[in-house]
């Protein structure tokens, strides 16, 4: 053991004992003893694609027909989600027979050879693969013989052992309540093994406590991870109800909480803003999640632990993001877009962010990260922080960050320090928001010895169109529904330039206005988005 870690050891043996013949096999249950029920609605048009043999997520498309399991190739992401069945719902949205055969053909196609993936065992993939599989008994095993119930039941065990002797995950960002709500909901429908439970409930309160910090936020400092928080919390608390089981005390403010921060995170139009690894979402489940959740509340300006601030007036909406990015070993999905804002006019979003393209290649991925794709200042084409396969590397230490408001305005001025070791320099930005709601202003500057080239992005949602007027000093935008807004700038050159937003379903031509600094110019940008009258 000498140069080892004795935690992993430690797992490492728990998991291979589990994976032993369990001499009490002969009792697997029949039937799961108590129902669990999958709360989130599926998409029938994904339904229809998987019954293509074609899994459909985070922008990606992989086959997934009996016999794909043990292939290692594709996205990580999409491989995860095949052995994780949560597309099972969307094959029960479709609600037909061939639907029904199909998720039994799947379920049946992996216990014979799917296991043999590591990926399978990971345990958040194997937490989600146990609530699905219980979530969606009645729809896939209805008619089904005795042989395969017996085959399902068998697994469902095994798995959940091994699940439990996994505890806890090496995975310290949101995976890790996934793989926990997946072992409290083998502890619902197998109750004689009680263990389940009671290890479930060791480990669960700590990692609240890490994963939720006192504003709401989550840990990774994503939307979309806030999200699939919320949804894993709020399943959680159900299951402990039906278990008849005491749920902790930190879990019941826990979910109020997040429920707060994730409203905040949402634009007029009912998505998430784009932010660390984030789409859009579907605006009527984060609705459906919020009301799982429970009571609402008044939702936050300010989340001063996730570093996201709200500006409101009148029907804008600016959220900014002023906070320092997470951590090694939460920073998966984290971008490097330090201070970067997005802006939306009532249900219209103006200025976004690209978005997240998790299910894509290597190259997709770095290029929705880097510090160009979102709308905020970059120095000489480097990003703010480095990006790694793995997360970040060089990133901002400090970011500071200072908010007043007064008769419906708002004032927000904010710096980070990512680009000191490459140019000995900080970016500052400060934004207001009139109380109209009808004037943004905005002010970049480079505190730096030496002048560097820059440019300052605000990518355009693709239903907003942009030209550059014949002073050359300002972009006429045009939103969807007929309202006119006038980006002007002093101090940068003005031009509007191709872009890509993958916030949506699939990948979309847009374009961004550029104010790219002059290389002996000022360090220093003005520019307001003000209404047209």
């Amino acid at each position: 053991m000498s140069g080892s870690d004795p935690r992993r050891w430690l797992r490492d043996l728990r998991r291979a004992v589990a994976r032993l013949p369990d001499l009490r096999m002969s009792r697997v249950p029949d039937a799961p003893a108590l129902p669990v029920r999958d709360p989130w609605p599926g998409d029938p048009a994904r339904g229809a694609r998987l019954l293509k043999g074609e899994l459909e997520l985070g922008g990606g498309v992989r086959g997934l027909r009996p016999g794909f399991w043990a292939e290692p190739s594709g996205p990580m992401l999409l491989r995860a989600a095949g052995h994780g069945f949560t597309w099972l719902r969307d094959l029960r949205a479709l609600g037909t027979d061939a639907a029904r055969l199909r998720a039994r053909a799947l379920v049946s196609d992996w216990i014979a050879t799917g296991a043999s993936d590591p990926l399978a065992q990971r345990p958040d993939v194997a937490g989600a693969r146990i609530a699905a599989w219980l979530g969606h008994y009645d729809f896939f095993f209805a008619a089904a013989d005795d042989g395969f119930r017996q085959k399902l039941m068998a697994r469902l065990v095994s798995d959940a052992r091994s699940l439990s002797a996994a505890l806890p995950p090496e995975e310290i960002d949101a995976r890790a309540l996934t793989a926990l709500k997946g072992l409290i909901a083998a502890a619902v429908a197998l109750p004689e093994h009680g263990g389940f439970l009671l290890r479930a409930q060791r480990f669960l309160p700590q990692e609240i406590a890490r994963q939720v910090a006192p504003d709401g936020s989550q840990a990774e400092r994503s939307p979309a991870a806030l999200l699939a928080t919320l949804q894993d919390l709020t399943e959680i608390r159900a299951l402990l109800q039906a278990a008849q089981a005491t749920p902790p005390a930190i879990l019941g403010p826990a979910i109020e909480r997040v429920a707060g921060a994730l409203r905040a995170l949402r634009h007029g139009d009912g998505g998430l803003a784009l932010f660390n690894g984030s789409k859009e979402e579907h605006a009527g489940l984060i609705e459906l999640v919020l009301t799982q959740a429970g009571r609402g509340g008044r939702t936050p300006l300010t989340l001063p632990d996730g570093g996201f601030h709200r500006l409101a007036a009148a029907r804008t909406l600016v959220i900014a993001d002023c906070g320092a990015p997470p951590p090694p070993g939460l920073d998966r999905s984290a971008h490097a877009g330090t201070l970067s804002f997005e802006m939306s006019i009532g249900r219209e979003r103006l200025i976004v962010n690209c978005g997240a393209f998790p299910a894509g290649g290597a190259e997709w991925r770095d290029a929705a990260r880097a510090t160009a794709a979102h709308s905020t200042l970059v120095i000489a084409d480097v990003n703010s922080s480095e990006l790694k396969p793995e997360g970040l590397g060089r990133r901002p230490a400090t970011v500071d960050v200072q908010r007043q408001e007064a008769n419906g305005a708002h004032w927000l001025e904010a710096s980070h320090d990512g680009w000191v070791k490459s140019f000995d320099a900080v970016h500052r930005r400060r934004l207001y928001l009139a109380e109209s709601g009808e004037d943004l202003r905005g002010e970049d500057t480079i505190e730096a010895a030496t002048p560097q080239p820059f440019a300052i992005r605000f990518h355009l949602h693709p239903t907003v169109h942009g030209n550059v007027q014949q002073d050359g000093g300002a972009v006429l935008l045009r939103l969807p529904g007929g309202g006119g807004w006038r980006l002007r700038a002093d101090g940068a050159k003005v031009s509007v330039e191709e872009s890509i937003y993958l916030g949506g379903p699939e990948p979309r031509r847009t374009e961004q206005v550029v104010l790219s600094g002059y290389p002996d110019g000022p360090q220093h940008v003005k520019w307001a988005i003000s209404k047209v009258k």
